[in-house]
């Protein structure tokens, strides 16, 4: 199952990659991530790594795709059952951006976790 969901806000769409694009900011602007450890502090295709977020368990990460030009990219991310793959995307609108975030996962975990990404994405885009 997918849900995806869609945040506008004015920071312009390049500021906001950058936001994406290095690792070291990414609890600055996602309060349900803690810390991040990864064989890479900038984002590319093949990094591996664990993301602490409000529970006691890091989960392992992938990363499958970065398209820096088209400021898009994939992951997955937990263990087991628990792994959900994510598209994220930021584009240009007016003055600012629009980033979307397309969670992959059974049903109660894509909707569940689509809704909780909803105030990281209005901080990312803001």
């Amino acid at each position: 199952m997918s849900w995806t969901v869609a945040v506008a806000g004015p920071l312009p769409a390049d500021e906001a990659w950058q936001r994406y694009a290095d690792l070291r900011r990414w609890s600055d602007w996602s309060p349900q991530i803690r810390s991040v450890e990864a064989s890479s502090t900038a984002l590319v295709t093949g990094m591996t790594g664990t993301v602490r977020s409000l529970g006691p368990t890091a989960l392992p990460f992938t990363v499958e795709s970065v398209d820096a030009a088209a400021r898009r990219w994939s992951w997955r991310v937990g263990i087991g059952p628990a792994t959900v793959r994510m598209e994220h995307a930021i584009e240009a609108r007016g003055d600012g951006c629009v980033a979307t975030l397309t969670v992959h996962a059974p049903l109660p975990l894509a909707f569940g976790y689509a809704q909780a990404c909803r105030p990281a994405l209005h901080r990312l885009t803001s």
